[in-house]
């Protein structure tokens, strides 16, 4: 019988958490029975059976971290013959879908994988038993982490079978040293003890990733317009007149937005690109990100070809994803393959903001809560409804003129609602 193996449920996966078990040890496990909840850094999936069989060994308890294609289960005949399966990672699992994760450490559970005095290390080679103990046992990945970071491999604990330093124990070492101060600070801002401490989902974690690598990667612009959205809420509100009394769903500001961005790309689709090393990608289709905060952090589900379909439609898909989003049921593939991302906190009365880019692609636009201000029309002191939206762009596929060029084609579709539907 085959093993269980973590696979990878998103583009971007490269761990996932054991959230819960839905089978326990001796059940019986059929083809298409949901034997786990996965959590990926994306959203919460169900694991499925791929044989019948019994389950006859858990291998990572829930809360379990663990890097795709290692073993997390082994289902047998319920004889017990599936017990020499291995907890390394599973070259099939990974074949055709990882291109670095041979690079991972595999994670061996106490008691399995072999002997602890010849652990296979990440290359699939075996570590010499005959290690001098003015040596540690260490992986290759481990020692050349270890000479890239000047961390000295004796000073390292390792947390492997045997006291083996993994590459995880060396980067938890260089993070240590380089948290620590150089100089003691004078005064603690507080007290030991006076915080809670409270983990970051896997959401979160892969989040603060990737946008750390943006912003130090894609050198980032700003343009800021402030629309005239007085007709635009007006047009909004005739049009909910009439789906109310058809039964519809209504429609949002943010749904006539996310239709005049869609627009605005296809009209000059200079803004709907990426960058893939040497190479611009300009897409063909719009695919747009609508950012959704949920407890587990920011995720974005994607409305494909949003320039293609009606402002009713992108309202009803957006609620439905958005409620999803926020429930962990969203599929990986209805969050992956975005073009161009829309965050707004206009809801929260924020007026205007920068966002950061959400990799691979090359803008995010920004957008604020629409405010009543005074202007001038002619003579006459009036009364309009201004929004306030900010573009960040990747500066190497977008320059200022395009990016100008951009927010001109918007603002003038949101003060001229009709031709968003037109």
């Amino acid at each position: 019988m085959p093993d269980i193996i973590m696979p990878r449920l998103s583009d971007t996966m490269e761990e996932g958490v054991v959230v819960a078990w839905l089978k326990q040890v001796g059940d019986k496990v059929s083809r298409g029975d949901i034997l786990a909840e996965i959590e990926t850094d994306k959203a919460l999936m169900e694991l499925e059976a791929y044989e019948d069989g019994i389950l006859e060994q858990i291998l990572f308890e829930p809360g379990s971290r663990v890097p795709i294609g290692n073993t997390i289960a082994l289902i047998g005949d319920g004889t017990g013959s599936a017990a020499g399966g291995s907890a390394g990672p599973n070259p099939a699992a990974e074949s055709g879908v990882a291109s670095s994760d041979t690079a991972k450490e595999p994670v061996v559970p106490p008691g399995r994988g072999g002997a602890q005095d010849n652990p296979i290390d990440a290359a699939g080679t075996v570590s010499a038993a005959t290690e001098t103990r003015t040596h540690k046992k260490s992986s290759p990945l481990a020692r050349k982490i270890a000479r890239e970071l000047d961390i000295d491999l004796a000073t390292v604990t390792g947390t492997g079978p045997g006291g083996r330093v993994t590459r995880n124990d060396v980067e938890s070492a260089y993070r240590t040293i380089e948290s620590t101060p150089v100089a003691p600070p004078v005064a603690s801002m507080t007290a030991s003890g006076d915080y809670d401490e409270i983990p970051l989902s896997t959401i979160q974690q892969v989040s603060a990733k990737r946008l750390t690598e943006s912003k130090q990667q894609a050198p980032h612009i700003y343009l800021t317009s402030a629309i005239d959205v007085t007709d635009l809420l007006a047009f909004r509100a005739e049009i909910n007149r009439t789906l109310e009394q058809a039964g519809k769903t209504k429609v949002s500001v943010n749904d006539l937005l996310v239709k005049a961005v869609a627009t605005a790309l296809r009209t000059d689709p200079a803004v709907n690109v990426s960058i893939a090393d040497d190479k611009l990608l300009r897409h063909r289709g719009i695919h747009l990100g609508i950012a959704v905060a949920t407890p587990a952090g920011l995720l974005v589900p994607v409305v494909r070809d949003a320039d293609r379909k009606s402002v009713s439609e992108i309202a009803t898909e957006t609620r439905d994803k958005a409620e999803r989003a926020r429930d962990r049921k969203l599929r990986a593939d209805e969050m992956s393959g975005g073009t161009f991302t829309i965050s707004n906190l206009g809801m929260f009365g924020i007026e205007q903001f920068t966002a950061v880019i959400n990799p691979p692609e090359s803008a995010i636009l920004a957008v604020g809560a629409a405010k009543d201000e005074l202007r001038l029309d002619g003579s006459q002191v009036v009364t309009r409804s201004i929004l306030r939206v900010t573009l960040s762009a990747d500066h190497r596929a977008i320059d200022g003129a395009t990016a100008a060029r951009f927010l001109q084609q918007l603002t003038e579709l949101l003060e001229h609602p009709l031709r968003i539907i037109a």
